[in-house]
């Protein structure tokens, strides 16, 4: 029970040969090079512009002396692109690592490189304000530790979390202890409906979304111009405990002001964008507009590929379009939660405009085919950006691509099925394997049409009869290491930093690297702050409906600190909760969330809590015993690339 509540982690212990780039691949990433703007350079300047220190010694170490983070880890970047990484990824990987503590205005920093995300820091009239407190308390505390020494000691009077994505909240309790807040020396701020994602992101769908994370940000590669050379958004994430201090201040509207310790700011409320709940915000004092993660210095993802609700390509053009309407000619420099800032009316105006015109070309272009009868596979193929956006770095497809956003689009408004028959019931993967495998000849034949392909440099062809002989013959190795050949040449076309971490993952699992299952410190505290409904909601998507008994099962969850109570029936192999009813069940349960974590995750046993107060039990207790039974706990590391 205690894993299912973790957000997994893994480490590879045994790290696979890498293959050199294939001919083709060197080609291809030549071509690349040649078709890229690489006369526009100001990133460059950008990216280092008001640098002030770095982290002396460049490592972030946890509180029991491990190493989470090697700063300089990325120095081979500095040297010239390698034709195993696509120079458009190379170029973006080289900003990416850039670490340190920035002067961005007067009275506002950001710390970058130390985590995927960026924390701005700005200076109020007695203390500072921290915006986005990265992934982990260590990463954040290491971040801090920069400021304190180079800006002086000041005290945190707020936090405002720019949306509910975990690399933007989740460090807050390396900085802030969390009784300051509830005393209410320091106010925290987000969007509406922030504590409600962050929490059902992270936990509801968390172990699917995990394990399709590690591979897409490289969690098991090594960096290395064969390996790991970023995420597309950062350079990579910090290990360390993952926490949440919930908002004190909930923003509902666009146009809100809040004038926190002498700094005006104004709210702009971005639903549905990057984020199910997201707020850009301005200082009219400096003139400063933060478009949190909807203004990036690459594409972004219109549906990740870790897992997530399918995000509104429209509204998050709609929305840069409204910031630029409503801030454009009124800001002096734009700041971001990733990737750097941009000084300037013109500049701001440019980028906005040409960002927002991307998202909105990919929208309307994507529908435009989907009504002509195309799906999303055959418009993700043939949809490219016009020159004049294609053209501009931070329309890129180093972290989103346009192919991947398309069939998001097409995904969005008509869902997985594209409308032919055959495809309305389709066999399991590996029956339709086996039968391809068995008409094309069998396997032996198959490897050899696959080897052909890898080796005339048609690896997208390759990977696909591959695939099919590797789902039908799972216990085949010279298909699994033909299949991570045409993979790891794919992985160093990529010009998305997430495909290549995919690719070259999925490399490191069809060459036996040996995987050691770690869990995360993130999901306990994530979980503490949920009410009680969102953890019947979770425990409901892990109940065996096999296990139900016959007959009707009742249980009242009563949360002593919400003085909420959640009325669970159990029947017809599902479980159901609803709230205020008064019914009388065959056992109640007094307990907060933390204490039902403690218990489920086998933290504490129900004599442990009920010494201290924390439990009580009410009713037949064998309902209870026979409940903690009736949920499985899912694999951390179930197969992605293999059946």
């Amino acid at each position: 029970m205690r894993r299912m509540l973790m957000l997994g982690a893994a480490m590879w212990t045994a790290a696979a040969v890498a293959a050199p780039p294939s001919a083709t691949t060197v080609k291809l990433n030549a071509e690349a090079a040649a078709s890229l703007n690489f006369a526009d350079a100001a990133d460059f300047e950008r990216a280092q512009r008001g640098f002030i220190a770095t982290l002396p010694g460049g490592k972030i170490i946890g509180a029991d002396g491990t190493v989470l983070r090697d700063l300089d880890a990325f120095e081979f970047l500095k040297a010239s692109d390698p034709a195993s990484v696509n120079p458009s990824l190379w170029r973006n990987a080289q900003l990416t690592a850039r670490h340190g503590l920035f002067k961005v205005a007067d009275g506002i920093w950001q710390v970058r490189g130390f985590d995927l995300s960026n924390m701005t820091i700005i200076q109020s009239k007695t203390g500072w304000i921290i915006v986005d407190p990265l992934t982990t308390a260590d990463a954040a505390k290491a971040a801090m530790s920069v400021v304190t020494t180079q800006l002086g000691a000041r005290p945190i009077v707020a936090m405002i979390y720019t949306h509910s994505h975990v690399d933007h909240f989740g460090g807050a309790k390396g900085i802030v202890d969390p009784a300051d807040v509830a005393s209410g020396k320091i106010a925290v701020y987000a969007p509406s409906g922030f504590l409600e994602h962050a929490v059902s992101e992270n936990i509801i769908a968390g172990n699917a979304m995990s394990r399709r994370a590690l591979y897409m940000f490289g969690a098991g590669l090594p960096a290395g111009p064969e390996g790991m050379v970023g995420t597309g958004i950062g350079p990579r994430g910090t290990g360390g405990a993952i926490t949440l201090i919930p908002p004190t201040h909930e923003v509902k509207i666009t146009g809100e002001t809040a004038v926190i310790d002498g700094v005006t700011v104004e709210f702009q409320m971005t639903p549905g964008t990057e984020a199910p709940a997201e707020m850009n915000f301005y200082l009219p004092e400096s003139r400063a507009l933060c478009l949190a993660e909807n203004g990036n210095g690459a594409m972004h993802n219109v549906l990740t590929p870790r897992g997530a609700l399918v995000r509104d390509a429209k509204a998050w053009s709609d929305y840069l379009g409204q910031a630029l309407r409503s801030y454009g000619g009124r800001s002096d420099v734009v700041f971001t939660s990733h990737h750097w800032p941009r000084w300037g009316q013109a500049v701001i105006a440019d980028y906005i405009t040409k960002h927002r015109d991307a998202y909105k070309f990919v929208h309307d272009q994507s529908v435009r085919m989907m009504n002509k009868g195309m799906t999303g596979v055959e418009i993700g193929n043939v949809l490219k950006l016009p020159p004049v956006l294609a053209k501009e770095w931070y329309n890129r497809g180093n972290y989103g691509s346009v192919s991947f956003n398309a069939r998001a689009v097409y995904q969005r408004y008509m869902g997985h099925y594209d409308g032919n028959p055959v495809n309305l019931d389709p066999l399991p993967p590996e029956d339709v394997a086996r039968k391809l495998v068995s008409a094309m000849g069998g396997g032996k034949k198959v490897l050899a049409l696959g080897l052909a392909a890898h080796k005339a440099g048609d690896d997208r062809w390759a990977a696909e009869v591959l695939g099919k002989l590797v789902f039908a013959e799972p216990d085949n190795a010279a298909a699994k290491l033909a299949l991570a050949d045409a993979l790891e040449q794919l992985g160093y076309r990529a010009e998305s930093a997430p495909w290549r971490n995919m690719y070259l993952s999925a490399v490191q699992d069809l060459r036996g690297a040996e995987k050691t299952p770690t869990a995360a410190s993130a999901a306990f505290d994530l979980a503490k702050a949920m009410p009680m409904a969102s953890l019947l909601d979770l425990l409901a998507v892990r109940l065996v409906p096999e296990r139900v008994p016959d007959g009707r099962m009742t249980i009242a969850f009563v949360d002593p600190s919400t003085k909420t109570r959640e009325f669970v029936t159990l029947e017809n192999g599902v479980m159901i909760h609803e709230a205020g009813l008064n019914d009388p069940a065959d056992a109640t349960l007094t307990a907060t969330v933390p204490a039902m974590l403690a218990l489920l995750g086998q933290q504490a046993t129900p004599a442990d809590l009920m010494a201290k107060g924390l439990l009580a039990i009410d009713g037949d207790r064998s309902v209870l015993l026979r409940f903690g039974g009736l949920f499985e706990t899912p694999p951390a590391l179930f197969p992605l690339v293999t059946p």
